[in-house]
């Protein structure tokens, strides 16, 4: 991961993480999808931003979001590993988890 990406991703996780401790789920979750998005193509932060919403998945207690982010867990990690993700996909279950989406112009520079 370049030097740039990975200081974004960082920074979401940062952003993610102190959200969480807060209890700020819901922005918490949104930095974990803009994370997503910039990690995806590498297996470790893959896994850790499926492993964020799993988190927040078991703190709402909502079942299909605990079994969705396990699925994702392991498809995630094995798509990163081959070089096979669906760019733009935010990492959620409320999004297909093979659905590629727009990127976001900022982020997008960061992924080229």
């Amino acid at each position: 991961m370049k030097a740039e990406l990975k200081k974004a991703f960082e920074s979401e996780m940062a952003a993610a993480r102190n959200r969480y401790a807060r209890g700020q789920l819901d922005q918490a979750y949104k930095h974990l999808e803009v994370a997503h998005v910039l990690g995806q193509r590498y297996v470790v932060p893959h896994i850790i931003t499926h492993w964020g919403m799993l988190r927040i998945g078991i703190k709402r207690r909502s079942a299909s979001e605990v079994v969705g982010q396990g699925v994702r867990i392991v498809l995630g990690a094995i798509g990163s590993a081959v070089g096979i993700v669906p760019t733009g996909n935010t990492g959620g279950t409320n999004i297909n988890m093979f659905k590629r989406l727009p990127v976001d112009p900022a982020i997008k520079t960061l992924l080229d």
